[in-house]
């Protein structure tokens, strides 16, 4: 249980950094590129998720033996697509909610339910299709 609680802590820390990351090129694109905000959700999701997976693979999961690096990193931007999915799709229904109550920053809102609900797909789906069984974590 203990190094579970590590995992989480150390998966805490890379999340916190990835959504430092999205959050901040979400931000960039929409208030100075003036991009769609779900287009650029779609492009600061991205970004976060490259950096999301050298930080994961080093420092929370150990990776399987069974699977090479490439196979892993095929299966962590699927899972990582699934998770644009969802992330999308929150932030979408979301907009439409808040846009009419916060005119200005709602799409800042929905990103963080969003972020939030991605960050529970994300843990258990790569401690399921990407971990050692039976591995000692980091």
């Amino acid at each position: 249980m203990k190094k579970l609680l590590e995992q989480i802590v150390k998966f805490g820390i890379v999340g916190a950094l990835a959504f430092v990351i999205d959050y901040a090129v979400l931000f960039v694109l929409v208030e100075f590129f003036h991009m769609d905000s779900i287009a650029a959700a779609t492009i600061s999701f991205t970004v976060s998720v490259i950096f999301n997976y050298l930080a994961s693979m080093k420092y929370v999961f150990v990776g399987r033996a069974d699977q090479s690096k490439r196979t892993q990193f095929i299966i962590f931007i699927v899972l990582s697509v699934i998770g644009l999915l969802i992330n999308d799709g929150i932030m979408w229904v979301l907009n439409g909610i808040l846009k009419g109550f916060i005119p200005t920053y709602y799409y800042l809102i929905s990103k963080i339910v969003a972020t939030a609900i991605v960050m529970v797909w994300n843990f258990v789906s790569r401690k399921i299709f990407l971990e050692e069984k039976n591995a000692d974590n980091k």
